[in-house]
């Protein structure tokens, strides 16, 4: 007798694909309500917000480099929740100036952000236009870099992050590793807030490649107070992304797909400007789907808000990277920042 085969792979892509996005805005929705309940079912799928105990900043040194002033700092965003973070003013910066927030993919940490090369490969990660501070100071903005929990200085190794045993144990305790570094950049800001007076808290925007693009999408959601962003290579459909491929467990959130797709991410963005980068060649977050998503996400939730030029799709030649020369000029014009 034969054996009936099953994969539960196969079953499970079915389940996706008949998947109606329960949270999705119904045709005639106002769109800000619709945020706001959406915005809540982010927060509780994400397991936020967490406890933050007697939080504490620790300013480790500041020195002059070649683009103006960094500042090394810790930030503890919950007990024994360690942030570090380098923070770089340009020489010539004004009373007020915009702060970029800037968040690595898969690396081995946020010193790539600063276009520092630690450890073998580092520099194949910056000339892919992944040194997002140095580029965000020498444009005339404040530049954070944040160690995401898992990376670097949380976790990582010499050969890149470690995400799986953390984000299995946030699973367990109802939280996910994605929402613990949404809610890191949180803490970090107010830390950067509080102690340095010339950063302008009404134009703070989030970047990043891959993993920090994809904490960029989904901080940006969370917190209205930021003001744009730029995520590069982390937009797409969630099916043939994630769910279709092997990604790497922190990008798995339970539930989400029952609700959102990527384009509500964005939505949750509306007007804020939103800059969506990818490569034309990017495998693993596909470039049709990430078209789809952005024509959902302008029509859907720009447009209705009278916004459907603050969000832009920026598409490069290439593959998974970031694209500094076709990106910035995109997000400066609909900001009206760099050097003022």
């Amino acid at each position: 007798m034969a054996l009936t085969l099953f994969d539960p792979r196969d079953e499970m892509l079915r389940r996706m694909r008949e998947n109606t996005f329960a949270g999705r805005i119904k045709p005639g929705e106002d769109v800000a309500e619709w945020q706001a309940s959406a915005r809540h079912k982010l927060e509780k799928l994400l397991g936020l917000p967490f406890e933050n105990v007697d939080p504490q900043t620790e300013i480790c040194w500041t020195r002059e480099n070649e683009y103006g002033t960094e500042t090394r700092l810790i930030v503890y965003s919950e007990k024994d929740a360690r942030v570090p973070c380098h923070l770089l003013l340009p020489k010539d910066g004004g009373e007020k100036l915009p702060l970029m927030v800037c968040l690595q993919g898969h690396s081995t940490g946020m010193h790539i952000s600063l276009g520092v090369a630690k450890f073998p490969g580092d520099q194949e990660d910056i000339d892919g236009d992944r040194d997002f501070a140095r580029q965000a100071v020498k444009r005339g903005y404040a530049a954070l870099a944040v160690e995401q929990r898992a990376f670097g200085e949380c976790g990582g190794t010499e050969k890149g992050p470690d995400c799986h045993q953390p984000a299995v144990q946030a699973l367990l305790l109802g939280r996910t590793l994605i929402g613990e570094r949404c809610w890191d950049i949180k803490c970090a800001l107010e830390a950067v807030f509080d102690l340095f007076p010339n950063i302008d808290k009404t134009s703070v925007a989030l970047m990043g490649n891959s993993g920090g693009g994809t904490t960029t999408f989904y901080a940006s959601a969370l917190y209205p107070f930021i003001s744009a962003a730029m995520p590069s290579c982390a937009f797409s459909g969630f099916l043939p992304s994630i769910g279709a491929q092997r990604h790497c467990i922190c990008n798995y959130v339970p539930g989400i797909m029952k609700e959102f797709d990527m384009a509500e991410l964005a939505g949750l963005i509306a007007p804020r400007p939103l800059v969506i980068v990818s490569g034309q060649h990017d495998g693993i977050f596909p470039i049709e789907s990430a078209k789809e998503q952005f024509a959902i996400a302008r029509e859907n939730y720009y447009a209705p808000l009278g916004a459907q030029d603050r969000i832009r799709h920026v598409i490069g030649l290439q593959g998974h990277r970031f694209y500094a020369d076709d990106a910035w000029p995109v997000f400066e014009a609909l900001t009206g920042w760099g050097k003022r």
